[in-house]
Parts: C-alpha cells; sequence; structure tokens
C-alpha cells in the first residue's frame, strides 16, 4: 500500500449566505467556512490550524482538538454513485483532500510528519448540518453518518510549513485498536457496550469532547443528534 497523500490543501474565510426572509430554512441566512478554496505553495501550519483559515462556529468547529480537517478523495465516489450527489472535492469543508488513507486504517493517536509540522489524529468528524444546507439536501448528514465517511481531525502536535502533494509519514500508531471506523461504530451502534465505551473514553489522545460525550453515555445520559444533524435546516 502506498504512503497516506495530502493531494489538495484547502483554506477559507467564513462566508454568510442565505435570506434572512426565505420561507424554506434551507434558503435562510448562515454563517460558514465550509467554502474553502485550493492553495498552493508552503502555508503555515499553527496549534490552531491554518495560518489564515477560518471557522464560523467556534463553539463546535476548529480548536486545538480540531485543528486540521481530512477527508479522503474516494469519498466523493461514493456519495456520487449512492446519493446521485456531485460534491467537488474539498466541497465537505476539508483543508486535507487526502488519498491512500480512510477511517478503517487511521486510527486516534496516529501521529504523521507532514512538511515540517507533526499532528496527530483526535477524532472522527461529526457530521452536522451545514454540509446539508450548502448541497440542498436535508438529509445529509445522517447519510454521512450512517455511512461511516466522515472524515477526522487533526490536533498540531508541531507547527510549521507544510504544502499539499507529498506523503504523510506514520511515526507512531498508539491504538490500533481505535481506527476511527471502531470510535464512529461505538459512538453511533454500540452506546449500550459499556466496557468498551470505558476503554475508548479513556484513550489518552481522544478529543476531550468525545471524551466527556462518553462519559455522559457512561452514566446513562445521551441527547438527540437532531439539533446537529438537522439544526435550523429542520
Amino acid at each position: 500500500m502506498d504512503e497516506p497523500y495530502v493531494h489538495e490543501l484547502f483554506s477559507g474565510k467564513v462566508r454568510k449566505l442565505g435570506d434572512d426572509q426565505a420561507e424554506n430554512p434551507m434558503e435562510r441566512s448562515w454563517e460558514t467556512g465550509m467554502f474553502k478554496e485550493t492553495v498552493e505553495g508552503k502555508h503555515y501550519l499553527t496549534f490552531t490550524g491554518l495560518s489564515g483559515d477560518e471557522v464560523a462556529d467556534t463553539k463546535n468547529h476548529g480548536g486545538p482538538d480540531k485543528a486540521i480537517f481530512a477527508y479522503p478523495i474516494g469519498h466523493y465516489t461514493y456519495f456520487s454513485n449512492n446519493e446521485n450527489l456531485k460534491m467537488p472535492v474539498g466541497g465537505m469543508g476539508e483543508n486535507l483532500a487526502v488519498l491512500e488513507m480512510d477511517e478503517l486504517t487511521v486510527c486516534i493517536g496516529d501521529k504523521y510528519k507532514f512538511g515540517e509540522a507533526i499532528i496527530e489524529v483526535s477524532q472522527p468528524r461529526q457530521p452536522c448540518w451545514k454540509p446539508a444546507r450548502r448541497f440542498k439536501r436535508k438529509e445529509l448528514a445522517l447519510k454521512i453518518q450512517e455511512s461511516g465517511k466522515t472524515g477526522w481531525y487533526f490536533r498540531v502536535l508541531k507547527e510549521g510549513n507544510v504544502h499539499s502533494k507529498v506523503d504523510l509519514h506514520l511515526i507512531e500508531r498508539p491504538y490500533p485498536q481505535w481506527s476511527i471506523a471502531a470510535c464512529n461504530d461505538m459512538m453511533h451502534r454500540q452506546k449500550d457496550n459499556l466496557v468498551l465505551i470505558d476503554e475508548l473514553a479513556s484513550c489518552p489522545p481522544l478529543a476531550d469532547s468525545w471524551k466527556k460525550t462518553l462519559n455522559k453515555l457512561l452514566l446513562g445520559k445521551s441527547s438527540s443528534i437532531a439539533p446537529r444533524v438537522y439544526g435550523p435546516n429542520a
């Protein structure tokens, strides 16, 4: 198998779109940073993301545990074939469009050398209502979640210049049992398996937000996914 590869690098500013007076919720005003453009050459990767990149919802996106979002290019073919949804690469709002890696082959705590930087896998992405709004498919976030083709986030352990068309060199894989696919399965399909939930919640590199959610499940507390997957689109 070839080494994981960053094919394209994306960055973008927050945009305000839609109409405050629209009757259809899918047409109303919203802010998003997911309309990102391909960037060429070297860009500085900081502990909170690519220099110049923006997120709109800083409560649920961005920050040290979600500094950069990676998404496999091959998933776009899946959504085209299975959902008749034509999305361009970069359409999910990712920073890294990657090849030779996916949710089955990437694990929590994986450390990679990326240009001058060192990055670490922190959590799967939990899709929200914004891709659904962008592509006018109300059920899209739920479809992404159910497919398991969520992508994942990296935190930055060492800042430095990065660029596209470069291999990601795996430095360490301390938790091979916790692939992104396994984490998604645990969060969305095995909420009654308290032993495994406790094991995942105790995984040191897992993002704090995921640990909090898993610890709530251990206490028998759960919440509806509707605000996340439908939000104001409902």
